[in-house]
């Protein structure tokens, strides 16, 4: 193909991208199909929440161990056992909105496998991204899942609609199954000649688990006590809390919000309905650009760098989230999502790549650290979500009143400008850890 022409570490960030555009569109085809299902089915909101909610639970038990096995036995392999897993979950599993069992223990399953995955990418991205690439790579990567979940909102109410909610699962499980093939195919361990200086620079071979020397260095205890009361680090995983609570909120409650607050059909909304995750996709890689470009040019340091995007992204985000149900239109409503999706991707150019600042050796670690706090925040949100609609439908008789979700969209915006101001006190650009 035409990317075995380009320098190995760029097929590695292409392949990355492409990973998390797979995995968003899972999950965002997941919110759809079982919507639709349980619906037409006459599900409550809270058992909604319920089974939106398992798949955060079996995320959060596999990412801390998801960064241990990266460590350990290489980001690429874990990488490619994780979507092997998912694939094959979602290709046999019903979806049935009466059996809230096997949808829990299926939704566990997929969850378990996918929290593998973000810690092993930033240890594959560790290993082949020098340091003034990292802000442009991570964001493209990242922008993946952005894309995904445009691209699911735009195509699988239609495929829902004709083909019925099972074809969902299906047509994830294939794409899963071609990306693992591209995978086993054209990914790699970086070769030591790739990296002469890596130890120094803080990426490439000093982080590859192979033999030799680099078995002794791989040995070395991992320093969990420092991560663990570190406040830089702790900066971090409060912004990937607040960012995850507003995404998953977003993501598994917005066509609820179309539906039943707006009275909105998803099928006849045409592109529209893709423009927050497309937003996303396009402040990402802006962000990205714009961090690497202040680096290199040493307009701005690397913490100073973090810092700026991070509150501009954040504190936008806020007041966009807030101002989301004051709008009573489908395009209103897609606005404001729009920028408040947009410009919390921008602030991923700041706490999101700050885990290979601080921590380039152990990046798959910091992220599976920080990216548990990320999926509890699907945990709670998702599920306090549905909870909040279903007192509310109980004292509005429905939900299609602003007061419905007045309490739904301002808890993340007033988590945003908590975690701005965060992020602004604690955080720091340095490599803390050897």
């Amino acid at each position: 193909m035409w990317w075995t022409n380009l320098p190995k570490r760029y097929v590695i960030v292409f392949l990355t991208f492409i990973c998390t555009c797979v995995c968003y569109i899972e999950r965002v085809g997941f919110s759809i199909a079982y919507t639709f299902a349980a619906d037409a089915a006459k599900v409550n909101q809270s058992t909604k929440g319920t089974i939106l909610s398992a798949f955060y639970y079996g995320y959060a038990c596999s990412q801390v161990p998801g960064g241990w096995a990266a460590q350990k036995i290489g980001g690429r392999r874990v990488l490619l056992l994780s979507f092997m897993l998912w694939s094959l979950t979602c290709a046999l599993v019903p979806v049935d909105p009466q059996g809230v069992m096997v949808l829990v223990i299926a939704r566990l399953l997929v969850g378990v496998a996918q929290g593998f995955i973000f810690p092993s990418i930033h240890t594959v991205l560790a290993q082949w991204v020098p340091p003034h690439e990292r802000s442009r790579s991570v964001s493209l990567t990242t922008s993946g899942m952005y894309l995904g979940a445009a691209m699911g909102m735009l195509v699988l109410p239609s495929l829902v609609k004709f083909k019925g909610a099972q074809s969902v699962f299906l047509a994830e499980a294939a794409l899963g199954a071609m990306w693992a093939l591209l995978w086993s195919k054209y990914a790699s361990d970086p070769p030591r000649a790739e990296h002469p200086k890596a130890a120094a620079a803080g990426f490439g071979e000093s982080t590859l688990p192979i033999g030799g020397i680099q078995k002794v260095k791989q040995s070395a205890q991992i320093p969990w006590k420092r991560i663990m009361l570190s406040l830089p680090v702790w900066a971090i995983v409060i912004n990937n809390f607040t960012f995850h609570y507003a995404l998953y909120v977003l993501m598994n409650w917005l066509p609820t919000y179309f539906e039943l607050g707006l009275h909105v059909s998803l099928q006849k909304m045409g592109s529209s309905k893709m423009m927050p995750y497309l937003n996303m996709f396009v402040f990402s890689n802006i962000g990205g650009v714009i961090a690497d470009h202040l680096i290199t040019r040493r307009i701005l340091s690397v913490t100073k760098t973090r810092k700026v995007l991070n509150t501009v992204g954040f504190v936008v985000a806020s007041f966009a989230l807030m101002a989301l149900p004051l709008f009573r239109t489908s395009g209103g409503a897609v606005f404001c999502s729009s920028m408040a999706l947009g410009f919390l991707a921008l602030g991923r150019a700041g706490f999101a790549v700050n885990h290979m600042d601080v921590a380039p050796r152990y990046a798959g670690i910091v992220m599976g650290v920080s990216n548990t706090a990320g999926t509890l925040a699907g945990i709670i949100g998702v599920d306090l979500t549905g909870r909040l609609l279903e007192a509310a439908k109980t004292d509005h008789l429905d939900l299609s009143s602003p007061e419905s979700w007045r309490a739904v969209f301002f808890i993340p915006g007033l988590l945003c400008i908590f975690s701005s101001f965060v992020f602004l006190l604690f955080s720091t650009g340095e490599r803390i850890f050897d």
